[in-house]
């Protein structure tokens, strides 16, 4: 029985947390593992495709993140073993720090100023006040709910908007298709985390952008793929979104012939809100694993159904 590690990037920070928490686990890394009918449980972020199908005897697939879209893109994903997702509390409240810094940075108009300041040119500029701003969320998850709450605390009147009813959230959310439009009416700033699945795919769309105010902004630290570019730019050029923040998109590393790059409305981080941290989760991996070997029901358990 092992574990192994299917990552492009450095292995060796999981592998220290994991031995830190069992040494005993015999421990992999793709693909330089050998033996593979005696791997069980496989740890993976963007893995190939189909490689899957050389475990025979694989009663995990664990994502190295919060996301599992990259796993599920897979058609040859085996369909009789069970995936999880990792659920970090820091991953949560960097996520809530990033959304407030953009928040914020809007609000102040500061790439502006840099701009200005480039130039060599003084010239002040209104701004907007907390209390006078409305933050929608779409996606109103473990993480979603950890960015609404950050920003709550500085003052923000924030409004969230999920698939499914939730339950003991200190604000408003808007629930479904039905409800949709109510909720976009009112986000002068539209923060989206939604995980992506077939359903939201797109969907920071045309049809959402003429729903919210005129100058809304768009916050994506969700997925690329739930962002229409183009008719993000349309919005943008027509003046009824006063810009955006990407921090996600389609294609990683964002090409160098994008549009997006020199858009002055545009502001573009490289996929760096949250970055989950293997000491953080590793007692979590190390515990879904051996409730994998002893047939017990594993935390954070993924419905490929819904795509979360």
């Amino acid at each position: 029985m092992a574990i192994v590690i299917i990552n492009p990037k450095g292995v060796e920070p999981w592998i220290d947390a994991l031995k830190q928490v069992d040494s005993s686990i015999d421990i992999r890394t793709f693909p330089n593992d050998t033996s593979r009918e005696d791997i069980t449980f496989a740890l993976t972020w963007r893995h190939p495709y189909g490689i899957f199908k050389d475990y025979p005897n694989l009663k995990c697939i664990s994502s190295m993140g919060a996301g599992v879209d990259h796993l599920l893109r897979d058609e040859e994903l085996p369909h009789h073993v069970p995936i999880t997702r990792l659920v970090d509390p820091y991953l949560a409240q960097d996520m809530a720090e990033f959304a407030l810094a953009l928040v914020m940075n809007h609000l102040r108009d500061l790439n502006a100023f840099k701009l200005k300041q480039i130039q060599s040119i003084w010239k002040p500029a209104g701004y907007q006040r907390i209390k006078d701003v409305t933050i929608g969320v779409m996606g109103v998850g473990a993480i979603g709910s950890r960015v609404a709450g950050e920003l709550m605390k500085s003052g923000f009147k924030v409004i969230g908007w999920a698939r499914s009813p939730k339950e003991d959230e200190k604000f408003s959310v808007y629930v479904g298709v039905r409800e949709i439009a109510d909720f976009l009416q009112q986000a002068q700033i539209l923060i989206c985390i939604l995980p992506l699945t077939p359903q939201t795919k797109r969907i920071l769309n045309k049809d959402v952008f003429k729903l919210l105010p005129k100058d809304a902004y768009i916050i994506n630290v969700g997925r690329g793929e739930h962002l229409a570019e183009e008719d993000l730019l349309e919005f943008i050029s027509q003046g009824h979104l006063s810009g955006a923040a990407l921090d996600v998109f389609t294609e990683e590393p964002l090409p160098a012939l994008s549009s997006l790059w020199k858009h002055p409305r545009i502001n573009i981080t490289p996929h760096i809100a949250s970055l989950t941290d293997p000491q953080s989760v590793a007692p979590q991996i190390v515990e879904n694993y051996h409730r994998a070997m002893e047939g017990r029901p594993l935390l954070n358990l993924v419905s490929r159904e819904r795509g979360y």
